[in-house]
């Protein structure tokens, strides 16, 4: 029987730019502010300890397989690394410690993980599925001690929500990745995870670091007090197979290790408890622990992982999911025109809820949504119609209010202002914006509301003749944000891929459908609205029906599911972000 890699807590019991500013100047005549956030009903600092300390004290393990193979008799859900070294968080500083504890069910286990984010942790799905990480979870992070009576020094985070690769499958371990959001931003450094063309890394003989604290030999359930690490060179999807057979999914997962040796002397293994950590190259991860043998050192055993450039595509938009109410689902912003009254409609997935108002929004000829402090919650980024200056307002949940920052002085000739998500690779949220010369600029953004030096996308002049350019995440699926684009001539949308390189942050543009000004008068990206992974797109007729085009993740002719009807009365709307 294969197993997944959690651990028994009762194992760890037993171890123990240039034209931008960075300003509060005219913030505040750049009133109003919209709604207060509900607060997401986080439990307390001793809360949260109390969980970790509890789980740590007892025994359970997350995501039980009853898959059958040659390999073991037992259901067990374990991992560890074997034959490793010590290591510490100032070396793995994105190392995450996931403690659950469920004490109404009797659920106590504990998995590894990443910060790939200030609020995101990348994870095995079979830690995730099935259990409810908001009332029963915790994250450590910042320490490379596990917790002994106190947590060494760590930070604790409660978790707000969290999502699984919807395919995952208990039974096969397949599809086994997952991304929980924290409640609060952590200070952690975050990694990147390997991108979705990323070869070089799944070579065989590449040389891979494997990072946890998991068990430490096959003759014991105890586990590393400390974070362990160990170098294990990748394998091919044949050696996989040829040891595994059927239950090794080529393009899913991937094997790294050389062959067990039937006991702990020269065998170097992830095992129980390493689950969901990194398996890293060159200072990305490349896989997620997922599975191995019983005790982890049957002879000719590989290791086993999640294949991260797989789901990339899959887990990005997890990362890039902030809206309005806080679930994973992006919302739509829209003013009146007549009245300058703004609204808030909430996605349900297929279509939007009954408007909220945020009061009069009369100053502004622009307003668009984003995170560009990568804490969790949505930001807004508006222009005032007087100077034609740009404003960032973003929630502080320390003060429980909204701050408002000067970003750029005198935009009020950008024909275009987007902000696409990240487009140089370093998964902080860039903006793009033409000019009145229809150049492309691009603004890597600092994750702090503030942006380096802009750079020319291209070197043409030709921007201007899009009368439509919005982005908000990634319509092929390869887990880089992306832009579309509309011809004002003849109404071809176009589709330009993101790269992740600044330098050419997109590539050739592929024409994927016509709509005219007289097909759709207005065409909006405020992320997935549908909460599957996929950016989508909205686009309003001249006579007021709004229609959403669920992203199919392909960068063709195909790239959008038959439209849907989401309303009759947008015609009143004059901005929609």
């Amino acid at each position: 029987m294969r197993i997944a890699l959690p651990v028994a807590a009762a194992g760890i019991a037993a171890a123990i730019g240039a034209a931008l500013l960075t300003s509060s100047a005219g913030a505040a005549s750049a009133s109003p502010n919209p709604p207060a956030v509900p607060s997401s009903d986080s439990p307390t600092l001793a809360e949260l300890e109390q969980r970790v300390l509890g789980a740590a004290a007892h025994d359970d393990t997350a995501g039980v397989s009853s898959a059958k193979s040659s390999y073991s008799s037992s259901s067990t859900v374990d991992a560890k690394i074997i034959g490793g070294t010590t290591t510490t968080i100032t070396t793995a500083p994105w190392m995450a410690q996931l403690w659950y504890q469920d004490e109404t069910n009797g659920v106590y286990f504990f998995c590894g993980g990443s910060v790939v984010s200030p609020t995101k942790i990348l994870t095995a799905a079979h830690c995730v599925q099935g259990y409810n990480w908001k009332a029963y979870g915790a994250i450590v992070t910042g320490t490379s001690q596990l917790p002994d009576g106190d947590l060494n020094g760590g930070t604790v985070t409660a978790v707000h929500r969290q999502w699984n690769h919807p395919s995952y499958s208990s039974r096969t371990i397949d599809n086994d990745i997952a991304v929980l959001t924290l409640a609060n931003p952590i200070k952690a450094t975050p990694i990147k995870m390997a991108t979705s063309t990323e070869t070089a890394a799944y070579a065989a003989g590449t040389s891979a670091k494997v990072y946890g604290w998991g068990r430490t030999s096959s003759t014991t359930q105890d586990v590393s007090e400390t974070l362990k690490t160990a170098t294990l060179p990748m394998q091919s999807d044949t050696t996989c197979s040829g040891f595994y057979g059927a239950d090794f999914v080529k393009g899913h997962m991937v094997c790294a290790g050389n062959p067990a040796s039937g006991s702990d002397s020269g065998t170097t293994s992830a095992c129980n408890g390493d689950s969901g950590g990194p398996l890293v190259v060159n200072n990305r991860v490349v896989g997620v622990v997922s599975w191995g043998v019983q005790d982890c050192v049957a002879k000719g055993a590989y290791s086993v992982f999640a294949k991260v450039r797989t789901y990339v595509g899959a887990a990005y938009p997890r990362i890039d999911d902030t809206n309005l109410s806080l679930d994973h689902k992006a919302d739509l912003w829209v003013r009146n025109a007549s009245t300058k009254t703004g609204y808030e409609k909430d996605s349900t997935g297929t279509s939007f809820g009954a408007r909220e108002s945020w009061g009069n929004w009369s100053a502004f000829n622009f307003v668009l949504q984003n995170d560009l402090n990568r804490d969790g919650y949505q930001d807004l980024l508006v222009r005032r119609s007087s100077d034609g200056d740009v404003f960032w307002k973003h929630w502080v949940p320390a003060s429980g209010s909204w701050a408002t920052t000067k970003v750029a002085d005198n935009w009020g000739t950008r024909t275009r202002i987007v902000i696409p998500g990240d487009l140089t690779g370093d998964y902080l949220p860039d903006l793009v914006s033409v000019d009145s010369a229809g150049k492309a600029w691009l603004y890597p953004g600092q994750g702090n509301g503030t942006f380096a030096s802009r750079v020319q996308i291209g070197t043409g002049t030709g921007w201007n003749q899009y009368n439509v350019l919005v982005g908000h995440g990634d319509f092929s699926g390869d887990g880089k944000a992306d832009l579309l684009a509309r011809t004002g001539s003849n109404g071809y949308l176009y589709l330009y891929k993101g790269t992740g390189k600044s330098s050419a942050p997109f590539s050739s543009r592929v024409k994927v459908r016509t709509w005219s000004s007289s097909t759709y008068n207005k065409v909006a990206v405020v992320g997935d609205v549908s909460g599957d992974g996929k950016a989508d797109v909205l686009a309003r007729t001249p006579g007021g029906t709004l229609y959403l085009y669920k992203g199919t993740g392909k960068a063709t002719s195909e790239i959008f599911a038959t439209r849907i009807s989401v309303g009759t009365d947008y015609k009143q709307y004059d901005i929609f972000g």
